[in-house]
């Protein structure tokens, strides 16, 4: 299946995102897949569970067109909608949703978004700086990378692409904007190997690839629209319902792991306090104590599996 001349999304970790995400063969159970991108998770959801009902939620209407056709063999069992996945509760609530059993959540950008040269996502291509995953919201990596100031653009390069010369790299951006914008993913991959490139440099991801990660977390808002969709989805959860999350770079990892740690902790007391008056319930009981990872036969077919990590709960108490 094609789309664009793209082949179709290869979802990572499969099986071991179907068994946390479905572990009901049967029942018309609700599930809501909070990045649908191209269907890939879904179709496999829709297929272990014939009865399932599955709300996928995206903010790529190219994707959710997409998802329409290749998820259209369940039928009215499935229902799209556009949007960005903190606002899945919201988007439960319009179909009638009040609770659901269980919430996958996939972060980062889809292979097809990466291939896509006009997407702008990938410094392997001669394309405008883009970077976008919906289309219609108004920042691009053009602009941060030619309106931030110096300060801004360190941070986003520390922050978010944990880069040790993040000021160096900054300032690189700065000096060569001042003679002409930069407008390519061609010419700021080039700023980047000038700036952090090592003569002789074999080990380690190419010297674009934490920055280029840095400005797309920056243009599509992704950590904060992490957290949000979190603190929803666990409230939108059935007593037993699953909450899995799928992340590609320490920064996710991190939110979800403490996050979900933060849920099933039994008492938020201050240390040393004697008797328990905090009164906190947890939420969440952890089902995978150390993230989930591709095995070696998975990354020998997609090596783009080689960074995730699947962690996934279990709702409690209601």
């Amino acid at each position: 299946m094609q789309m664009d001349g793209v082949e179709c999304h290869i979802p990572v970790l499969p099986d071991e995102t179907i068994e946390c995400v479905m572990p009901w063969t049967s029942g018309a159970v609700r599930v809501i897949d909070g990045t649908v991108g191209y269907g890939g998770h879904s179709s496999l959801i829709l297929k272990k569970n014939p009865e399932a009902l599955l709300l996928g939620i995206d903010r790529d209407k190219g994707a959710l067109a997409f998802s329409k056709e290749r998820l259209a063999f369940a039928g009215n069992r499935v229902q799209l909608a556009y949007g960005n996945f903190s606002t899945l509760a919201e988007r439960a609530a319009e179909i009638g949703w009040n609770k659901v059993d269980s919430i996958l959540l996939d972060i980062g950008v889809s292979s097809p978004q990466i291939d896509t040269p006009e997407r702008g996502f990938s410094f392997r291509f001669e394309a405008p700086l883009d970077m976008r995953m919906d289309r219609s919201s108004r920042l691009t990596a053009a602009d941060v990378v030619n309106t931030y100031s110096g300060e801004e653009l360190t941070r986003i390069f520390r922050e978010y692409g944990e880069i040790r010369e993040a000021k160096k790299l900054a300032n690189a951006i700065l000096r060569e904007r001042e003679t002409e914008a930069i407008t390519t993913c061609g010419k700021l991959a080039e700023i980047c190997e000038k700036a952090l490139g090592k003569p002789g440099r074999r080990t380690g991801p190419p010297a674009p690839t934490l920055p280029f990660q840095a400005i797309r977390i920056e243009v599509n808002g992704e950590l904060d629209e992490l957290e949000q969709a979190l603190e929803s989805a666990v409230n939108l959860l059935n007593p037993g319902g699953r909450l899995s999350v799928i992340s590609f770079h320490s920064l996710e990892d991190r939110i979800v792991k403490r996050f979900f740690q933060e849920m099933a902790v039994t008492c938020k007391c201050p240390p040393g306090c004697p008797v328990c008056i905090c009164n906190w319930q947890p939420k969440l009981e952890i089902l995978t104590r150390k993230p989930l990872t591709a095995s070696a036969g998975e990354l020998a077919k997609n090596s783009r599996s080689a960074c995730a990590k699947l962690r996934s709960a279990k709702r409690i108490n209601g």
